[in-house]
């Protein structure tokens, strides 16, 4: 813009602008784009943040939950029925691992949260239930690029901000990764996102296929954990409860 706005509310608004025009934005580049000083942004960043109209993950800044409340992603019947019919294996997953568990499907290049159980020491985490984060930094969001070609190429050619230092910021090393997770069907989250936050997701077919054919999966179920070391353990619960949840689906017709 070619003025900075002048009074507080035309500045907080002109940083929701920005923001919601972004994948994510450092302090510095908000105040480049809105023409305030950095310190004036960040004292609205804060008041923002402070009311979960923005979200700070790392350096970068993006919309947060309260936006998404008053501008929720539409909820179409697929959601509705993936919601019914897997919220009890996410149930089951949750007891069988006591860890924060989601269950997510994709919407656009992003991953919307249809549901999400928090463990007995929740770790600190941007996702809410019908809000979206980007994909290629999510293990949900990976587990269902893998197998969604169109999604993927979309992801690849658009902005890869590194949320953090184990961010995938190169289409070629998400090419490989989200081959990698073809073969697995698991995909894992190593703090892409959020410092300290890992987790492990699997694909959930709608059916039998298991990723067969060119199979699209139409949701992912993960479970986190604030220390890498412990997916091993989750992992083979992960793939367990998705496959069985892919199996339900398939029978609700």
């Amino acid at each position: 813009m070619t003025e900075p706005p002048t009074s507080p509310v035309d500045r907080a608004f002109e940083i929701l602008r920005v923001t919601a025009a972004a994948t994510g934005m450092t302090l510095s580049e908000i105040a480049r784009e809105t023409g305030l000083a950095k310190s004036t942004a960040l004292r609205l960043l804060t008041a923002l943040e402070r009311n979960d109209a923005v979200t700070r993950i790392g350096q970068h800044y993006r919309l947060g939950p309260l936006v998404h409340e008053l501008d929720p992603i539409p909820v179409s019947p697929a959601y509705e029925r993936i919601r019914r019919v897997l919220t009890p294996f996410l149930a089951h997953l949750f007891e069988a691992t006591r860890a924060t568990v989601h269950l997510a499907t994709l919407h656009g290049d992003e991953v919307v949260y249809l549901n999400k159980l928090h463990g007995p020491r929740p770790i600190p985490s941007p996702s809410r239930i019908g809000g979206g984060l980007p994909a290629y930094c999510t293990g949900v969001g990976k587990a269902m690029l893998a197998f969604d070609e169109d999604a993927a190429g979309r992801v690849a050619q658009g902005p890869m901000v590194a949320w953090t230092e184990t961010t995938l910021t190169s289409p070629d090393a998400l090419a490989v990764e989200l081959g990698e997770i073809r073969r697995k069907k698991r995909a894992v989250d190593r703090a892409e996102l959020t410092p300290g936050l890992y987790c492990v997701a699997a694909p959930v077919f709608d059916g039998d296929e298991e990723g067969a054919g060119g199979t699209r999966a139409v949701a992912a179920l993960s479970a986190s954990a604030a220390d890498e070391s412990a997916l091993a353990r989750l992992e083979p619960l992960v793939t367990r409860v998705a496959a069985a949840a892919g199996r339900a689906l398939g029978s609700d017709r």
